[in-house]
């Protein structure tokens, strides 16, 4: 696992400004995206436990966007590069490196984890292992919504993205792996494609039991 992360640890590193610019948006132009957020920091406040995580967080402006919506949000990421500029962006918000197969959350703190389409750069066997992880800081009753690419066909499917691998999910299959791991996936959302690589976008809502 770490050889692979490391790679796309660089790799995100070499792009932060650029890779900032073209979110700095904040899903203004991805409604389907943006309610989906929306509905989980909703249900998120409703269980009471306002402490949620942006795993992979990037620049920041997602976990800036769940603070806006009530949550006590903060922001963790692979690449210190990416961690840098989202403390320069939101000062007033909480970022840290982080490994997604070893937060550094205590057990059941949080009321609700975001994965916005970070899960995308890990290779499939080790998918369950980063959704155990999860589990681990989720309070019972807590929500994870994970955001990926679809595909229609049986199997991940590897492809070359921008930055680096990454792998788009049958929608089933990924729910089952969520499932697999403790987890009551309860909603999903599933749309055209967003860009020229044709993969769906995809969306799921899962509660801790």
């Amino acid at each position: 696992m770490a050889n692979h992360q490391d790679e796309t640890k660089a790799a995100y590193d070499g792009v932060v400004e650029l890779y900032a610019s073209l979110f700095a948006d904040r899903l203004e132009t991805q409604p389907f995206a943006r309610a989906m957020i929306g509905t989980f920091a909703e249900l998120v406040r409703a269980t009471g436990n306002l402490r949620a995580a942006d795993v992979g967080c990037g620049p920041g402006h997602l976990t800036a966007m769940l603070h806006e919506l009530g949550l006590d949000a903060f922001g963790l990421d692979l690449s210190p590069g990416m961690v840098d500029h989202a403390r320069r962006a939101h000062p007033t918000l909480r970022f840290q490196e982080a490994r997604m197969e070893s937060l550094p959350i205590e057990d059941g703190a949080l009321g609700g984890v975001l994965a916005h389409y970070s899960i995308i750069h890990t290779p499939p066997e080790e998918l369950a292992e980063l959704f155990a992880e999860q589990v681990r800081v989720l309070a019972p009753g807590g929500l994870l919504l994970v955001s990926f690419f679809g595909t229609d066909g049986p199997e991940p499917v590897r492809f070359d993205h921008k930055v680096a691998p990454a792998y788009s999910w049958p929608v089933d299959r990924l729910a089952e792996l969520l499932a697999n791991t403790g987890l009551v996936p309860f909603a999903r959302l599933l749309h055209d494609p967003a860009s020229e690589r044709g993969f769906l976008e995809a969306h799921l809502l899962a509660r801790r039991s």
